[in-house]
């Protein structure tokens, strides 16, 4: 995919912010759309369906927090890539954030090149995407990597994208025991900086979503994960 092609929502309530991010991103090629709140941002990604939306929390009308929910809900963004930018940078706010939806959480203020780096790297997830079409079966499970679906027996569960490649990569390796700087490298990527709680965050996240019945018959074929 071409840069020209890629489209990148960019929603803050700071107009500076807007201008300066907008104007980096726009210099690398990327179809920049922005947005000044986060029913703006609905609205835009509705209509636009970008391939990675950068967003601010604190924002007039409805912050970022709630935007990321409510489009995570929306069937057709439901693998948008989805990061933070934000003063915001406590840890229980990256929590919150990833609670949310969100694939990556980024503290202001950041340096334009840093910024750009993040976002390639983020990015790079969709040439990754593009090179993995295939369905893994295990048992009675089945996982659709193009479609970023599961299917156990009759029962279909579709989830957000970090949850799902964190799901596969467990899948994908029978009896292996993955360790907490593998899974990070593996599914966050190693040029992007997420904290150590982020795995326990997504699966507990796997877990409230598949159900403790999924997670057993996972075990039950081999699959260990050391946390």
């Amino acid at each position: 995919m071409k840069k020209k092609d890629i489209k990148i929502l960019l929603v803050d309530d700071e107009q500076d912010i807007l201008e300066i991010v907008g104007y980096n991103l726009s210099q690398e090629g990327y179809h920049v759309i922005t947005a000044s709140n986060g029913r703006d941002a609905i609205v835009k990604a509705k209509k636009e369906l970008p391939h990675l939306i950068i967003m601010d929390v604190m924002m007039p009308e409805m912050d970022g927090m709630e935007a990321c929910e409510n489009i995570r809900k929306i069937p057709e963004l439901s693998n948008v890539i989805i990061t933070f930018l934000t003063a915001r940078s406590e840890d229980y706010s990256q929590v919150a954030g990833f609670d949310a939806g969100a694939d990556d959480y980024i503290a202001k203020p950041i340096k334009p090149k840093l910024l750009v780096s993040k976002v390639k790297a983020l990015l790079r997830r969709l040439k990754d995407d593009e090179a993995k079409g295939d369905i893994l079966r295990v048992g009675t499970i089945e996982i659709n990597r193009e479609e970023y679906k599961i299917v156990m027996e009759d029962r279909e569960i579709v989830l957000p994208r970090k949850e799902f490649e964190l799901f596969y990569l467990l899948a994908s390796k029978p009896g292996k025991v993955f360790k907490r700087e593998e899974i990070l490298d593996k599914v966050w990527g190693n040029e992007v900086v997420v904290g150590g709680r982020t795995i326990d965050v997504h699966i507990r996240k796997l877990r409230e979503k598949i159900g403790d019945e999924l997670f057993k018959t996972i075990k039950g074929v081999g699959y260990k994960l050391e946390i």
